[in-house]
């Protein structure tokens, strides 16, 4: 498959152009709003060309797919214009900034049959999908899950991840990973309520403490944030046990991981070997475009999670309980 790149952002020159490197896949046009960081990034990763701005990329008739590392408010309308030149894409999560825009997207995108494909990669890593088989196959009775992915954001006063027109923000840009195995476990809450910080003055929350609750009076607790130091953690509690997780969703690379659990008296602790989640993500979606079948997090996985959010984002804003 060749892949566009619609941005040079740190997510792409970091993880998915490594990954992409690693597979028999290759990425083939690059865009930016800044000419020479584009043409810096295709010659590092000897990528044939570069476009000065996005729409370009999107003429080429041997662009199959597009990567969208763009700032959460430009995702729906990139992620669309691609559809729209008949482009699969997959799309850095969140898909949208809210769920009504989430489902217009899917909606676009199934009107125009393209893939798409929310970046979620954590769930592409064999640690997940062990834990998730495993609470499905051996918990009993899951009464609460606690998960929470903080880092500290400092002495970048500029960074988009705190610009309220880019719709940043700990929840968008990281609290959605709680959110998301929160849901793996539990299913679809029936109410949230969240606490919010804003300690830069930003107009977006730096730290953000959730509660979702569920009709059958099981819960989660969920958290997020920019003014700590590096959290990223997931327990699973159940009537006969739990299942424990640290470095849950961009673990370090290159060193072996592990879950840990304790069912029906059984204490246990599996290891598993480095592995690129990001490549995983990649040739997930290579497949799911090659075979037609939808991606474990398709569109309709990007709205369930984003109504969550926006329920957490809603509560944060007015002190409140809100339905989902």
């Amino acid at each position: 498959m060749h892949f566009g790149v619609l941005s040079t952002a740190g997510i792409a020159r970091k993880a998915f152009l490594p990954a992409v490197e690693a597979t028999d896949h290759d990425v083939t046009a690059i865009a930016s709003r800044d000419l020479e960081s584009a043409r810096a990034l295709a010659d590092e990763y000897a990528i044939d060309d570069c476009y000065d701005g996005y729409a370009a990329l999107l003429e080429r008739a041997d662009v199959d797919a597009v990567y969208v590392p763009l700032p959460n408010a430009l995702h729906a309308e990139w992620t669309k214009r691609a559809a729209d030149a008949g482009i699969d894409v997959l799309c850095e999560k969140p898909l949208a900034v809210d769920a009504d825009e989430a489902r217009e997207v899917v909606d676009h995108c199934a009107d125009r049959d393209v893939t798409l494909m929310e970046g979620f990669m954590y769930r592409y890593h064999p640690r997940t999908e062990r834990a998730i088989e495993l609470a499905r196959d051996e918990l009993e009775d899951v009464r609460s899950v606690t998960a929470a992915f903080k880092f500290p954001l400092f002495g970048r006063p500029d960074d988009i991840r705190l610009s309220e027109a880019l719709v940043g923000g700990s929840l968008m840009d990281v609290g959605c990973y709680p959110v998301s195995v929160v849901r793996q476990f539990l299913g679809e809450p029936e109410r949230a309520y969240a606490h919010t910080h804003d300690s830069r003055g930003a107009g977006v929350d730096t730290e953000l403490a959730g509660i979702l609750e569920y009709g059958d009076g099981a819960s989660a607790r969920v958290a997020s944030g920019f003014d700590t130091r590096e959290i990223q953690r997931y327990r699973v509690e159940a009537a006969n046990g739990w299942i424990e997780v640290e470095n849950a969703f961009n673990p370090p690379d290159g060193e072996p991981l592990e879950l840990e659990y304790r069912i029906d008296g059984r204490r246990g602790v599996k290891t598993f070997e480095p592995v690129d989640q990001y490549r995983l993500e990649v040739e997930a979606f290579v497949s799911s475009v090659e075979t037609a079948r939808a991606p474990r997090t398709d569109g309709d996985e990007a709205v369930a999670n984003m109504r969550v959010v926006d329920a957490l984002t809603e509560s944060g804003e007015s002190g409140r309980p809100i339905g989902i």
